[in-house]
C-alpha cells in the first residue's frame, strides 16, 4: 500500500499532463521592442505573447548588464482612466509542451518619475500564483539598473502565463526569457481488463491543497492503449500545492462508467520523493 499511495500522489502532484519528448525551444522576448541577437548569440524575439498594455523606449544606458536593448525598451500595464487603477492586468501567454521551466524576468526602473522607493509595485503571478509579490525594481536595484527575477514553474496545461498587477502605479517589464528543465522522470499507468485487454478511456483527478484558498487541479488524460503517462516532480509546492493534498481519482471508461477509484489525504512533508527516478503502476479492473 505505501508504494501504491507514493505512485499516486506523484501522479497527482503531476497533474496527469501529456507528455511529450522535452525539446521546447526557448522562449525569449523583448517586451516592447524589436527582435535582438544578445551578447550570447541568443535570439530574443520581437515583443508577442501579451494581451494588453503599451510600449516605451528609453536611450539612457542601463547598468549591470550587457544587453543594454533589453533594457531600453519595455511593456507597461495600461491605467484605467484618471489614473485610478489598472484596467487590467497585463498577461503574458506562451504555449508550451507539458514539463518543468525556469522562467527569468528582465527589469529595470528607467522612468525618472518613479525612481524612488514605492513609486512602482506590482505583483508577479507564474501559472496564477504570486510568486513575487509587492516587487519594487528601484527598492532592489536602483535607478537605470538591471534585475532579474527567476522561478521554476510546472505545467500541465500547455501554457506558460505571466501576469503583472498593479499595486502603486502601472506594472513594466522588460523582458521575458523561458527555458525547459530537462530530466524529469515519468510515472507510467497501465489500466487492462482480467483478460489482458487495455482499457479504453480517460484517467480523471482531483487535487486539493488542504490551506484555505489553496490550489486545486482538475482535469483528465484519454487513456492510449491503456496507457497514461505522467510527469513526476519533488517539489509539490512548484504546483501550488501546499500542506496536506486531498486527492480523488478515477477511471472511466469510453460509455462513461466508473471503473475504478481512490480517494485519499496525502502530506509530501512526511516522505522524500527526490531520490524517484521512474515509477510504474498497473491496475487491473472488471468490465462494465
Amino acid at each position: 500500500m505505501k508504494k501504491f499511495t507514493l505512485a499516486i500522489f506523484l501522479l497527482l502532484a503531476a497533474a496527469c499532463g501529456p507528455v511529450v519528448a522535452q525539446t521546447q525551444q526557448a522562449i525569449r522576448v523583448n517586451c516592447g521592442g524589436s527582435a535582438y541577437t544578445d551578447a550570447k548569440a541568443q535570439v530574443w524575439q520581437a515583443d508577442y505573447g501579451y494581451d494588453s498594455g503599451y510600449t516605451s523606449k528609453i536611450t539612457a544606458n542601463v547598468t549591470g548588464t550587457f544587453d543594454q536593448k533589453l533594457y531600453q525598451t519595455a511593456r507597461t500595464e495600461q491605467i484605467g482612466v484618471g489614473g485610478g487603477g489598472a484596467a487590467k492586468p497585463l498577461i503574458y501567454s506562451f504555449p508550451v509542451s507539458a514539463g518543468s521551466y525556469h522562467v527569468n524576468l528582465y527589469f529595470a526602473e528607467t522612468n525618472p518619475t518613479t525612481q524612488r522607493v514605492g513609486a512602482r509595485v506590482f505583483d508577479v503571478k507564474l501559472q496564477g500564483n504570486t510568486t513575487f509579490p509587492k516587487l519594487d525594481v528601484f527598492a532592489a536595484a536602483g535607478a537605470n539598473t538591471a534585475i532579474v527575477k527567476s522561478a521554476d514553474v510546472i505545467v500541465t496545461d500547455g501554457n506558460i502565463t505571466v501576469e503583472l498587477d498593479a499595486v502603486v502605479q502601472a506594472a513594466k517589464i522588460n523582458a521575458i526569457e523561458i527555458t525547459q528543465t530537462l530530466g524529469m522522470p515519468q510515472l507510467n499507468l497501465n489500466f487492462v481488463y482480467p483478460d489482458g485487454t487495455p482499457v479504453a478511456g480517460s484517467l480523471n483527478y482531483n487535487v486539493s491543497s488542504g490551506v484555505p484558498g489553496g490550489t486545486n487541479l482538475s482535469g483528465n488524460q484519454r487513456l492510449n492503449s491503456g496507457r497514461a503517462t505522467c510527469l513526476l516532480i519533488s517539489s509539490p509546492q512548484l504546483l501550488g500545492l501546499v500542506g496536506t493534498m486531498n486527492v480523488n481519482l478515477s477511471l472511466t471508461d469510453t460509455a462513461g462508467h466508473s471503473l475504478w477509484q481512490i480517494v485519499l489525504s496525502l502530506n509530501p512533508a512526511s516522505a522524500n520523493f527526490t531520490a524517484v527516478q521512474s515509477s510504474s503502476l498497473s491496475v487491473v479492473v472488471q468490465k462494465q
